[in-house]
């Protein structure tokens, strides 16, 4: 399975002492491109436990739609 995921920034977000959960004692980091407290995980993942290898997603308001057809397009290339 995949997802799409956009993104807005342009640089890294460097962690600090004061992004450490007080209460775990960690630092748990999205890797499934859906927190809304990015780059930080904050549970979204639960979403994408009944996903299909094979079939690509996009999450939109809360809701999960299956994706037919990716298609992209290179800078500077016509089509």
């Amino acid at each position: 399975m995949t997802r799409l995921v956009e993104l807005e920034e342009q640089g890294p977000r460097k962690l600090d002492a004061s992004d450490i959960d007080d209460e775990k004692g960690d630092i748990a980091v999205c890797r499934c491109g859906l927190s809304d407290s990015f780059p930080f995980c904050d549970g979204s993942h639960r979403a994408t436990i009944d996903e299909d290898d094979g079939t690509t997603y996009v999450y939109e308001d809360g809701e999960r739609r299956e994706v037919e057809r990716v298609v992209t397009v290179d800078d500077g290339e016509d089509e």
